[in-house]
């Protein structure tokens, strides 16, 4: 619901969708930056992750999948429902899968109710990648506090509009908007 305002210029009177526009163009660079701020965080943790698998000489599986074999956890699920509870980002998600299956850190086996699916699960060596992983947010999560950068608060806000994001790409997609 736009109130209609009356802006002046050098012609006259602009009305209210010149004022939408205007609204629009400063939304676009912060929307823009807010995007591409959400790549280059998850990129950077990415990394932080793989620094800390360096570090305790765990180098034969990378940042994405350990962060896999972390979002995997004691579950029993197919890799698809990896991706569909979004606990995977990215396309080649049975390449990984597959990989983890050949290194030993995942078992795949056929579902015994519907042989056309397969389930994963994580061995030993999957769950010891898994708790790193797990240490690590923990331990990142307990600087963040003590340093001060930011409260519960803070992150409930920013995820609550970044899950307002994520609805809105959703609708973009399922309803072609």
């Amino acid at each position: 619901m736009y109130a209609v305002h009356q802006i002046e210029s050098g012609s006259g009177m602009i009305g209210a969708e010149a004022v939408g526009a205007a609204k629009e163009t400063d939304l676009k660079p912060a929307f823009l930056e807010a995007v591409m701020l959400v790549e280059r965080v998850h990129r950077r943790f990415l990394d932080v992750v793989k620094d800390e698998l360096e570090r305790l000489k765990h180098v034969e599986v990378n940042a994405v999948q350990a962060v896999l074999l972390y979002n995997v956890g004691d579950a029993d699920l197919s890799a698809g429902e990896l991706k569909s509870r979004g606990y995977y980002l990215g396309s080649n998600v049975s390449y990984n899968v597959r990989k983890l299956t050949e290194a030993g850190y995942i078992v795949q086996e056929r579902c015994t109710r519907d042989r056309r699916s397969i389930r994963i699960r994580l061995t030993e060596r999957g769950r010891e990648i898994a708790a790193i992983v797990g240490n690590l947010y923990e331990r990142n999560a307990r600087t963040i506090g003590d340093v001060g950068l930011f409260g519960a608060s803070d992150l409930r806000q920013m995820t609550t509009a970044l899950q307002r994001l994520d609805r809105f790409w959703d609708d973009q997609i399922r309803y072609r908007l």
